[in-house]
């Protein structure tokens, strides 16, 4: 059975996803109201995912989500009240494995709870549109350049900035016109080379090291 950690410092909130989760099937194995907690509880009790609040007195889920991801390997959603905003790709940048907003339905969050259990990631395909609306929407970042990103060739950087863009493999395919099965042999090796783990990484990638990111058709 998926075994839970919440964190959140609403007592409300705490409930109501465990309510949730109970319900559904997962076993909710300890609460924290901020992000020191929710590191020692990781520590004494091994969850599987963790369901992360950002804001937080105290140690917030940024710092808390870096410190868990570094020693231990539980799977950290973030949730939040906002569609998107810096922290968010903080906490992508720290290792959480997507997002959740806070009004999702209880099967959303079944889901994304039992995918992030299974290695996948849980950025959903509505909440990718809104990064890249908010990453348009402002000016490029100061350079940031991950590690392995030299060994990158000069296609596999174009099709990072097209993955930054929103583009799917099918998408990148007919915009290069490039048969799917090579788009998926250079993103493999982009994921690979730069140590991603999915998509919504890729996107925080290809925004830090100030590729050109191509308006959408």
């Amino acid at each position: 059975m998926t075994r839970v950690l919440i964190v959140d410092d609403q007592d409300l909130v705490r409930h109501g996803l465990r309510m949730i989760l109970e319900l559904g099937g997962i076993e909710v194995v300890g609460e924290a109201a901020d992000g020191a907690r929710a590191v020692a509880a990781c520590t004494e009790l091994s969850p599987d995912v963790v369901l992360m609040d950002i804001r937080m007195p105290g140690m917030d889920g940024v710092e808390a989500t870096t410190r868990i991801t570094e020693s231990s390997d539980a799977r950290v959603i973030a949730l939040t009240t906002f569609d998107v905003d810096q922290h968010v790709v903080d906490m992508l940048r720290a290792g959480a494995v997507g997002f959740l907003l806070k009004d999702v339905t209880s099967d959303s969050l079944l889901d994304a709870v039992r995918r992030a259990a299974a290695g996948d990631p849980v950025v959903a395909p509505a909440v990718m549109a809104r990064m890249m609306d908010h990453f348009s929407a402002r000016p490029p970042a100061a350079l940031r350049l991950p590690p392995g990103y030299g060994d990158l060739s000069e296609r596999e950087r174009e099709i990072l900035a097209l993955i930054g863009a929103g583009r799917s493999n099918t998408e990148i395919a007919q915009d290069l016109f490039i048969s799917m099965a090579t788009v998926k042999t250079h993103v493999r090796h982009i994921f690979a080379k730069l140590d991603l783990r999915d998509r919504a990484q890729a996107v925080v990638v290809a925004r830090d090291a100030g590729l050109e990111i191509p308006d959408r058709p």
